[in-house]
């Protein structure tokens, strides 16, 4: 079967109009099995709920490079008018998840063209990661726990960057991010009586407040900590009744781990104090939580090395991405790197309605892959 790079546009858009969510991307995972099942992946291994790896094995045994996709879309409703457009309501790759499964697909084809001497090539495409959980779930399942894996390598396309530029970090390339929720509970009373009641009002005004206080947003500072409000409620829309329960929900970031559990001890203690202040019982869960994502030097210096052999555009970047990445859990376990893949200047941004990913870097990131494969495993 005669197989070319229009077909894996082709692909990439017909992930874009049927995507799923973070947890549900089981037709996704079919999808991606059938395709890339036609490249002749030595060995297929399931990876949680709805991952999959494809595994590519050299002639001879050597080391080990683990190469990963994401799959999820997010929950927003698309604007575009293209042919390809979101034919799921409220859903849509609005992340670039469908483009960045085409650059791995590719990537598999190029392996099946011309196979590896040496060593074992791993295409990991990964669920779930727009809520945190789905690295976890890969990295905890036994299948992937028994592989032997000697470096990791992602990239996230990025907008508002030349096209096919290469983006890099040495250190601290995506934040550590987090979100709380923090629960409030006081008693109902008439809104007449309000005294005969416990309204959580001031306690959830006080703890915005005072949470904002904690955040140093420069991000050019080692001390780099973003507090977000996310989601407030309480009470109900009813007019005679003083509100007797309330929650606020926080999302925070720092490009340091330490100082991210620091600061999340903070926020706790914040509303323990305040509870204890107004007469309300509390309770806090923490969601969606990403560890910052550490490139290595070394691994960092090969996709400098790969963009140089390539021909593209090199950009270092002074300070981290703002926006949070799972795949941090797998730089925290192995030696590795992620990289930007450039998405053009005036690409609308990530997670916006109007957001649309450029076909013109499936090959540029599948090239680019392919370089840091085979150079790696000739090392």
């Amino acid at each position: 079967m005669s197989v070319e790079l229009e077909d894996f546009i082709t692909f990439r858009k017909t992930l874009h109009q049927h995507p799923e969510v973070s947890g549900d991307e089981r037709h996704t995972r079919d999808r991606v099995l059938h395709f890339v099942k036609q490249f002749h992946p030595d060995t297929i291994i399931p990876a949680g709920k709805n991952g999959l790896i494809f595994v590519y094995e050299g002639n001879e045994p050597g080391r080990a490079i683990l190469l990963r996709a994401e799959m999820d879309a997010l929950p927003i409703q698309e604007v575009n008018k293209m042919e390809h457009v979101s034919t799921v309501d409220n859903v849509s790759h609005l992340c670039g998840h469908d483009g960045h499964m085409a650059i791995l697909s590719r990537v598999a084809f190029h392996l099946s063209k011309e196979k590896i001497q040496k060593g074992t090539v791993y295409l990991l495409f990964q669920p779930a990661e727009e809520t945190g959980e789905g690295a976890k779930e890969v990295y905890a399942s036994k299948p992937f726990r028994k592989l032997k894996i000697d470096q990791v390598i992602a990239l996230h396309n990025v907008p508002a960057y030349p096209l096919n530029s290469i983006i890099v970090k040495e250190n601290t390339f995506t934040p550590a991010v987090s979100s709380i929720i923090v629960h409030f509970k006081g008693k109902t009373s008439h809104a007449a009586e309000p005294e005969m009641g416990v309204n959580p009002a001031e306690a959830i005004a006080a703890y915005i407040k005072r949470s904002l206080a904690l955040a140093q947003p420069q991000q050019d500072k080692e001390d780099f900590f973003l507090v977000t409000p996310i989601y407030m409620q309480m009470g109900e829309k009813s007019y005679g009744v003083s509100a007797g329960y309330g929650e606020v929900h926080l999302t925070i970031r720092s490009t340091d781990n330490h100082l991210l559990h620091k600061k999340s001890k903070e926020l706790e203690e914040i509303a323990g104090e305040l509870a204890t202040q107004f007469g309300l019982g509390y309770s806090i869960r923490w969601t969606q939580e990403f560890s910052a994502n550490e490139n290595d030097a070394e691994v960092v210096d090969d996709i400098r090395k790969a963009a140089k052999a390539l021909d593209l555009k090199l950009i270092e970047r002074s300070s981290p991405m703002k926006w949070g990445e799972d795949f941090g859990l797998f730089t925290s376990h192995y030696k590795g790197a992620m990289f930007g893949l450039g998405a053009g200047v005036h690409q609308p941004a990530l997670h916006n309605p109007d957001y649309d990913f450029p076909d013109e870097l499936i090959e540029t990131g599948s090239r680019v892959f392919e370089q840091l494969i085979r150079d790696f495993l000739k090392k």
